[in-house]
């Protein structure tokens, strides 16, 4: 029998994890956290960890947890339907200018993206004359979120549909990348922006509440969790549902905004998208058969494999970028991972890294070279080819990218 690609932890306490992590670093910290949500009752055989897997808020960001019965907000995560969406086009290389300064700058406009004023009136990243295209997207959208807020009043602060088709704020990213083809696509990667982030902080919230008399027993706080027939499940799996929805047309709508941006920049010829196009999701949770049962899959970095799903894995801002194809691996739960996954804290990566580091491991790429953006430099995570090597086994490869143009929030 062949040997397994992945590694078995096997806590004192609850189920095994599967961790993808061959040949790649797990922090104690992450696998601490594995073994805490591993302890929770209502986990399905077994927790699997991605090879990007990092310690984050709730859970670990590269984890998929199964569950039968319950839910864990926290493991959602406030990010709610954060993910990726990738188009191939008729553009070639030779196609782009030699100076793609202004090429990045038409994409900036056209698409809002980072935060100022605390996210309040006169935000950098929201729209102040919302477009007819987002408003007729919204109207398609309004009738779920007047249900939510007839229910929760205090979710009704506003950042709604003026943030519909922006990009938001830190590894969030639009970027213009080349095929191995040298063929042009463009790649994004946002969520559910203001809207999901206030469902997402609620719901933990309130499920710290309905659990107040039992919190002391969970192994940290942030694993507390609605349970299935429970006053508040059903809310929340409608409105992260409809979050999820928000992030799916966010993507399409900015995906639009940015081959307008690029058509009618004046700097490249007339071109087309082409049929390949992903949107794929990698926070969030869905309802999905496995082992012959149907349970809650919350994926907290990390995106559905089964076997022919498209999905994207991106590197970071000076590295490859991946289009792969899920094997449908049934012990992943039909799962890879989301990225290149942190090597390092943001605090930790500006103490370590200077701007001159950043110059350098971004060479020709034309993104922002400034201290704002250290936090986000190539070595803050983890070697992507050794990300992909870890999990041959979980997908198979279509197209590699690499990228010449990159906005960051």
């Amino acid at each position: 029998m062949s040997e397994s690609n992945y590694n078995v932890i096997q806590p004192e306490n609850g189920v095994p994890i599967k961790a993808w992590t061959k040949g790649v670093t797990l922090e104690p910290v992450a696998e601490k956290q594995l073994r805490h949500v591993a302890a929770m009752p209502f986990v399905y055989k077994w927790v699997a960890a991605m090879p990007d897997v990092h310690w984050g808020i709730g859970a670990t960001v590269g984890s998929v947890i199964p569950t039968k019965g319950a839910i864990i907000p926290a493991a959602v995560g406030v990010d709610i339907g954060c993910g990726m969406m990738a188009v191939q086009t008729t553009l070639n290389a030779n196609h782009l200018p030699d100076n793609l300064r202004p090429l990045r700058t038409a994409i900036e406009k056209a698409v809002p993206h980072g935060r100022t004023n605390n996210g309040r009136k006169g935000d950098r990243g929201a729209w102040h004359e919302i477009p007819q295209r987002q408003i007729g997207v919204w109207r398609q959208l309004q009738n779920g979120y007047k249900a939510i807020i007839e229910k929760y009043p205090k979710l009704d602060r506003g950042n709604d549909v003026n943030h519909l088709g922006t990009l938001g704020t830190g590894n969030h990213f639009i970027e213009v990348c080349l095929d191995e083809s040298d063929q042009v696509w463009f790649m994004l990667h946002s969520g559910s922006r203001g809207i999901g982030n206030r469902i997402g902080m609620f719901f933990i919230e309130m499920a710290r509440n309905d659990m107040r008399q039992h919190i002391k027993n969970l192994p940290d706080r942030d694993l507390a969790y609605f349970e299935e027939g429970s006053e508040h499940f059903e809310d929340y799996v409608d409105a992260v549902s409809w979050a999820q929805e928000f992030a799916l047309y966010n993507r399409k709508l900015m995906m639009e905004q940015l081959i307008d941006a690029v058509s009618e920049s004046g700097e490249v010829p007339q071109f087309s998208p082409t049929e390949t196009a992903v949107n794929c999701h990698h926070n969030y949770v869905a309802r999905e058969e496995h082992y012959g049962s149907m349970v809650f899959v919350t994926r907290k970095g990390a995106v559905r494999a089964g076997k022919g799903d498209m999905g994207i894995i991106p590197g970071s801002m000076g590295a490859r970028s991946y289009i792969v194809r899920g094997l449908g691996n049934d012990e992943s739960f039909h799962s890879c991972s989301h990225g290149a996954g942190r090597a390092m804290s943001r605090n930790e990566a500006k103490r370590r890294f200077s701007v001159d580091d950043h110059i350098k491991a971004t060479a020709g790429v034309e993104c922002r070279k400034d201290a704002d953006v250290i936090d986000e430099t190539p070595m803050a995570y983890k070697p992507i080819d050794d990300v992909m090597n870890a999990q041959k086994d979980l997908v198979e490869i279509v197209h590699t990218l690499r990228q010449v143009v990159c906005v960051k929030g």
